[in-house]
């Protein structure tokens, strides 16, 4: 894609971006996750997530993350909330803390087995089986904080791993948005197509939430097949033709994860898409990188619109 191209296709109005980060494991980790929320707070998105780990296993750290976004940015920060490995009593316990917090969006999800990705899930004793019912739940615990909390679910273009049939995947789309979801946000993928094939799935079901295509900044190509292959998300050859030879050329893969990042908003944005999900997995430089191909960049402060 050159210069040119880029500026011909950038829209009269920019893309609305949310981003999704991870929590820290360790105190480099720490300062590069605090570097990438500075240089991406200028753009205003308009929720940051955070993840939990697989089974939960980062769920102290997550809380620690997003009440820290809430306390000292800008940004509007959203935090993932699994049934893994809790009681009801307590995931409405996580749920009071956010709010008191300042935290107003959950990402409510059923979570990964404790045993890792690709493993079979059990609900914990006494907790919620479902993100289905974890949905209904946060919208009964309390009326009136069930009300005021926004909530975002996941959904997947390319059915779910456990999955055992397409209508079973809308079914339970189907049933989130019954239980008060808000919106869905979608597994990663890189064709159009799949996207919007599922979206016509989803319409015919009379599903009407927003579903927000999730954007996958993953520059790492042999770290991506490894997530592709748990979650059973389709890597095209062509994808797969532009990494080749470049496992000790991290400068041009990350040229080419935010070209390619922006080309798909831009072939999905010409048939009416303006909202998009990066998974940035904390890297600033491509989140930014995406953004500016979109159009999307910081408010001049000396501009009469900052002003």
């Amino acid at each position: 894609m050159t210069v040119m191209s880029v500026a011909q296709r950038q829209r009269d109005r920019a893309p609305s971006v949310s981003f999704e980060f991870f929590p820290p494991k360790t105190e480099a980790m720490s300062e590069k996750l605090w570097e990438c929320v500075k240089r991406l707070e200028p753009l205003a998105p308009t929720f940051v997530s955070v993840t939990y780990g697989a089974g939960g296993t980062t769920r102290e750290r997550t809380h620690d993350t997003v009440q820290r976004l809430a306390r000292d940015t800008t940004l509007t920060p959203a935090a993932h909330l699994t049934c893994v490995d809790a009681t009801r009593e307590e995931v409405h316990q996580v749920a009071e803390d956010y709010w008191q917090a300042g935290v107003k969006h959950i990402v409510a999800l059923r979570g990964d087995s404790p045993q890792g990705m690709g493993k079979p899930f059990a609900p914990h004793a006494g907790g919620y089986a479902s993100a289905v019912e974890l949905v209904a739940g946060l919208r009964a615990h309390r009326p009136e904080l069930g009300k005021c909390f926004e909530v975002s679910v996941a959904c997947y273009p390319e059915q779910h791993p456990d999955s055992r049939s397409w209508q079973g995947d809308i079914d339970m789309l189907k049933a989130k948005q019954d239980a008060g979801a808000d919106r869905a946000i979608t597994q990663f993928f890189f064709e159009p197509d799949t996207y919007f094939r599922f979206l016509d799935r989803v319409q015919a079901a009379g599903i009407t939430l927003p579903i927000v295509p999730g954007i996958m900044l993953q520059p790492n190509f042999k770290g991506l097949q490894r997530i592709a292959a748990l979650c059973q998300a389709s890597l095209p050859s062509w994808l797969c033709q532009l990494y080749d030879g470049l496992d000790d050329d991290p400068t041009t893969r990350d040229l080419i994860t935010a070209n390619v990042a922006a080309e798909l908003c831009f072939n999905l944005a010409e048939q009416g898409v303006d909202t998009f999900h990066f998974y940035t997995l904390n890297r600033a430089n491509l989140a930014l990188s995406t953004c500016y191909l979109l159009g999307l960049k910081p408010a001049d402060p000396t501009s009469k619109e900052a002003a």
